[in-house]
């Protein structure tokens, strides 16, 4: 029982990988771009809120205690 849900498993994994629409490498590339871009912004977003929030932690630490 346990061999056939194996092979039943990769058997239809394999016809599903049949069917994907893999993206052309134009769209591929532009992808990419895109993802790396938005990875550049998110990590000047979230450095930019560590150090207001540093700063902050600083002048707390500095002045009311």
């Amino acid at each position: 029982m346990k061999k056939n849900v194996v092979k039943n498993y990769f058997k239809t994994s394999l016809e599903e990988l049949t069917k994907i629409t893999w993206p052309t490498k134009n769209q591929a590339v532009r992808l990419t771009i895109i993802v790396m871009i938005f990875c550049v912004v998110i990590s000047l977003f979230l450095g930019a809120v560590d150090y207001a929030f540093g700063e902050l932690h600083s002048y707390v630490i500095q002045n009311l205690i």
